[in-house]
């Protein structure tokens, strides 16, 4: 994938610089190397030494507000708001299905689970040591054509594939999620559906003084087609 990193810079400030991600290429490369995020962080130096670096992670197929800070004072700043909980983001996401209610909470733990076709994770229970705190609260802002629904969700916590394991504990999977939708094999590479989840906004309150940045990226093309 090439990209125009330019054109994705949703915000830029001296401390944090927000991207517009793009589905389908991860943050950082994984344990096999290949392209990521990542190889485009030089390019956002701009006036600074420094090379941005990675404030929190979005999932490989997930697009949207993905936060970096521009240097140590930034990135310390942003840890330390992400390990608080005063980052406040919002995803939508498209579903199969409608859920029972239209808004609601999911409180349901979560564990690493390692699979035949690679690790998950799952639900758990509260009692389980493993198990770690999951609350997500969720809204639906339209009913869409093939008994899909698009929802908006706001995340309490920050686990890893907790928006994917929580919708489909509703009953409500997210459209192309393999993992989590029922799919039986891992998708040969290059071959993965594309997963309609978007990092819709970011709420930031990285200055004491002066009111919390909020930043929103728009729909991309596979997500605007079906609401449309």
């Amino acid at each position: 994938m090439n990209l125009d990193i330019h054109s994705r810079i949703l915000y830029r400030d001296q401390l944090m610089i927000v991207l517009d991600k793009p589905p389908g290429i991860p943050v950082h490369p994984g344990p096999n190397g290949g392209p990521s995020m990542e190889d485009y962080f030089d390019a956002l130096k701009f006036d600074y030494k420094e090379m941005p670096h990675l404030a929190h992670r979005l999932d490989r197929d997930t697009s949207g507000c993905l936060i970096l800070g521009r240097n140590e004072r930034g990135l310390k700043k942003l840890g330390r708001l992400f390990e608080s909980g005063q980052v406040k983001k919002t995803y939508w996401a498209i579903v199969e299905g409608r859920p029972l209610a239209e808004e609601g909470v999911i409180d349901l733990p979560l564990k690493k689970v390692k699979q035949p076709k690679g690790w998950s994770m799952l639900p758990a229970d509260k009692s389980d040591k493993e198990a770690q705190q999951a609350v997500t609260d969720y809204k639906v802002v339209k009913h869409l054509r093939k008994d899909r629904s698009w929802l908006e969700l706001k995340p309490r916590t920050g686990r890893t594939h907790q928006l994917r394991v929580h919708l489909k504990s509703l009953g409500c999977p997210i459209v192309g999620d393999w993992l989590y939708g029922g799919g039986e094999t891992r998708p040969p590479q290059g071959e993965f559906p594309t997963l309609h989840l978007h990092a819709r906004a970011v709420e930031v309150p990285l200055y004491a003084d002066k009111p919390s940045v909020v930043v929103s990226a728009e729909l991309p093309e596979h997500m605007a087609e079906l609401i449309d």
